[in-house]
């Protein structure tokens, strides 16, 4: 078949296209202008009012920094309406040879990765490489499906999930060994159904990791357990380099945003726990803004993070996943989250992250305490 043939039969397949889908039609052929878009009747736009979509997390003419500043949109909620994407919160479509190559290790091993699964707005930065050149990923343990329901998550939920997978812990070191990573975060979804709610799987997958790659950091991002310290413990010796345990909101909105069966004080005694019985290990978590909170009621909870002897503290913008869950009730600016990156090391905190796209296993943070964490060895070792 000769060019022109090929080219005869890709029209005629536009032509198609063109008469059996009006939607496509509409959207590709004739997208609206923006003043068509600007006049949309208001049922339309209720109809949609889910979470973002791809195209809201697609940059665009206002996603260059030095036009933030032009954004008139509305940032905080009147009436419960959904918020449009301010510019600052537009990312690139995750694309490039390290994503496609991270993602089908991923899949030939049946493993799980919170990026996904949390739809988080970073994974194109991270899995590809980006300013870091190492591609990095947050592998999630123990399935893809979890006991508990909060209402800001979008990960899978059921009161008995599939059981645990044993070749796990060896399959996590094999990809991670294959990838020639240097930095790896671990987290995993609640398992209540299971006595030590999966800590013991948890500390094998850590333990099996570092036999293979001694070298690797390695941060584990868990579940609070239920409260069982004796868990907590067993993760904590299981020699990783940074615990973090996520409190995601201000004391006052815990029973709003998280299942009822986690709670501020709960997770205040995972982190004082971990630094307890293992004083050289680095404690994290992070908070998410935008779900209603006050200034005083942030200011209060970095104050217990910090009598609780947390090092390290990461602060972004919560974003609606789906429209079963929480709305966004306001968008916090670039320049707010500055002010509690300069509150956050003011008051004490090893390193603080606070941008809107922060997220708590964020690629730059993981740069920095890796650097952080070879530089505390290296004045161990002089020391000795």
């Amino acid at each position: 078949m000769y060019l022109d043939e090929y080219l005869y039969c890709f029209g005629i397949c536009l032509l198609l296209l063109k008469k059996l889908f009006p939607y496509l039609n509409n959207r590709i052929f004739n997208p609206p202008t923006s003043r068509e878009r600007s006049t949309r009747p208001k049922k339309k736009e209720l109809l949609n009012d889910g979470g973002p979509d791809l195209q809201d997390f697609i940059s665009g003419d206002l996603s260059e920094k030095s036009k933030w500043a032009e954004y008139k949109g509305n940032l905080r909620t009147e009436k419960g309406e959904r918020l449009r994407l301010p510019p600052w919160l537009k990312t690139e479509i995750p694309i490039g040879k390290n994503y496609n190559k991270l993602k089908n290790t991923l899949r030939d091993l049946n493993l799980h990765t919170v990026c996904e699964e949390a739809r988080c707005p970073n994974i194109g930065e991270c899995w590809g490489g980006g300013e870091y050149s190492t591609a990095t990923a947050t592998i999630m343990l123990m399935g893809d499906t979890c006991t508990r329901g909060c209402r800001f998550c979008s990960v899978k939920t059921a009161r008995r999930p599939p059981p645990l997978d044993p070749d796990e812990p060896y399959n996590t070191a094999k990809a991670i060994a294959a990838w020639g990573l240097d930095y790896v975060v671990l987290t995993s979804v609640d398992r209540d159904d299971i006595a030590d709610g999966g800590a013991e799987h948890f500390a094998k997958t850590v333990s099996t990791l570092k036999e293979k790659e001694p070298r690797i950091l390695v941060e584990c991002l868990t579940p609070d357990f239920r409260g069982d310290l004796a868990a907590v413990e067993k993760i904590a010796l299981s020699g990783l380099d940074v615990y973090a345990h996520n409190v995601e909101t201000v004391r006052e909105l815990q029973r709003h945003v998280r299942d009822p069966r986690a709670n501020f004080d709960q997770s205040l005694s995972v982190l004082r726990h971990a630094k307890r019985v293992k004083s050289t290990v680095l404690t994290k978590t992070s908070i998410m803004l935008g779900l209603g909170e006050t200034d005083q009621q942030i200011q209060d909870t970095l104050t217990g993070l910090r009598e609780a002897k947390v090092d390290c503290l990461t602060l972004g913008q919560y974003m609606q996943p789906t429209k079963r869950h929480l709305k966004v009730k306001e968008y916090v600016t670039p320049e707010k989250f500055a002010h509690w990156e300069k509150v956050g090391n003011d008051m004490g905190f090893v390193y603080t992250a606070s941008g809107p796209l922060v997220r708590s296993s964020y690629k730059a943070g993981e740069f920095f305490l890796k650097n952080l964490l070879e530089k505390r060895k290296a004045e161990v070792t002089v020391a000795e």
